[in-house]
């Protein structure tokens, strides 16, 4: 008996020491793997293959629920990513990935909740960019809170989540060579009144032509009436693909009927009653057979088909020595002087600046003579959770 009463005692001292440890206002315990921390400065110490992690000691709460990021350097990658995560979360994972956590990742934009696949949430992040996390605390007691993002003192979106016992954690994840950021877990941020009524940036600036497409946030959605070949709904770009931003993709979230959804490269005049790749001057990935338009109404096979969920990418892959005079400097296209560096590249597509001629119903080009144009190879990819599949061929006609 005496040896039970003495086990008893100890047991009572160890939880008095931790209640003691917690109350005292000592640090509770953080954990990092793979990261150094030199005060409030982490920065990644692995070899690029492996993902480190730091895990803050303390939950967010009603007194302490919002901390801040700022990304001293981007390394390699620049993958790192901002979240809340459960108390004893694997540090070779980065926030997001596993259930329970959630994290806005600065290479891509994109909001990881519980998921290693990402969903398009805000802008990317660059160095000297501050990526803040919080949480409104009045639901925290029903199991469910609501986690929000911001970039740089402004809100980014936020989502709603579930809260473990032992709550969410401040954690910040680091996959590259020379990443580095900053780490304020006393940051402080408020809504501002102007911002009271906050308004959804319809991104319309970035579209230079609408035609049977609405734009809301990042969302293209076909409002046409999807009767005939007549009824395409097009969206294209303000400004084109540069050196300086050679690549860009698009997520299905909703495939409709028959997922007639087209990704591509077009020139400026491009009829807007027509998907890329049917005409002169187009190139394009069509979702629903998988086929490659090429200036023509009849498809090549070419990659899978996609679907609900899927991210199809186009790109450009400029030689070595292309030059875009005044690119970056302005945003008249008419300025632009493209000067390739060599006379052929190979898989090619042609940018005519000429005025296409009229079509005839069928699709057919009323002249099929050859035009002198620009020559750039095109590169298409597709995403179906973590695959990709790179495809770079374009046939020229």
């Amino acid at each position: 008996m005496d040896d039970i009463n003495v086990l008893h005692h100890r047991c009572l001292l160890n939880l008095r020491r931790r209640v003691r440890d917690i109350g005292d206002g000592r640090p509770a315990q953080e954990r990092y793997m793979r990261l150094q921390k030199d005060g409030d400065t982490l920065s990644y110490q692995g070899n690029s293959e492996e993902v480190g992690c730091y895990v803050a000691g303390r939950p967010l709460s009603k007194g302490n629920c919002y901390f801040e990021v700022t990304i001293v350097d981007t390394g390699v990658r620049g993958t790192i990513a901002v979240g809340l995560v459960p108390k004893f979360y694997r540090l070779d994972h980065q926030p997001g990935w596993l259930p329970y956590s959630v994290a806005y990742h600065a290479d891509n934009g994109k909001l990881y909740n519980g998921n290693p696949v990402g969903q398009q949430f805000g802008p990317k992040c660059a160095r000297g960019d501050r990526i803040g996390c919080g949480i409104h605390s009045e639901n925290i007691e029903a199991g469910i809170t609501t986690v929000f993002f911001t970039k740089n003192g402004k809100e980014v979106g936020s989502v709603e989540v579930p809260v473990s016992a032992e709550g969410l954690f401040p954690a910040v994840g680091m996959h590259s060579m020379g990443e580095e950021v900053k780490v304020d877990l006393q940051a402080e941020w408020f809504l501002e009144e102007d911002d009271s009524m906050m308004m959804v940036d319809s991104h319309e600036d970035d579209w230079g032509r609408l035609y049977d497409v609405r734009v809301s946030g990042t969302l293209l959605e076909y409002v046409g009436k999807g009767k005939s070949i007549m009824d395409v709904g097009l969206a294209q770009a303000r400004q084109p693909l540069t050196t300086r931003c050679h690549y860009y993709e698009v997520e299905i979230v909703d495939a409709g009927e028959k997922c007639y959804i087209a990704l591509g490269l077009a020139r400026r005049d491009y009829p807007k009653n027509r998907h890329p790749g049917w005409s002169r001057g187009s190139v394009a990935y069509h979702a629903d057979d998988g086929k490659i338009f090429h200036g023509s109404g009849v498809g090549d096979a070419f990659g899978p088909r996609c679907f609900k969920g899927d991210i199809m990418g186009c790109g450009i892959m400029f030689p070595r020595d292309y030059i875009l005079d005044g690119e970056g400097e302005t945003d008249d296209w008419d300025r632009l002087d493209i000067r390739p560096g060599h006379a052929s590249v190979q898989n090619v597509l042609y940018l005519n600046d000429e005025e296409e001629e009229e079509e005839g119903e069928d699709g057919e080009e009323a002249g099929e003579q050859e035009q002198e144009g620009r020559k750039v190879t095109v590169r298409n990819s597709f995403k179906h959770n973590t695959t990709l599949f790179n495809f770079c061929c374009i046939y020229v006609r």
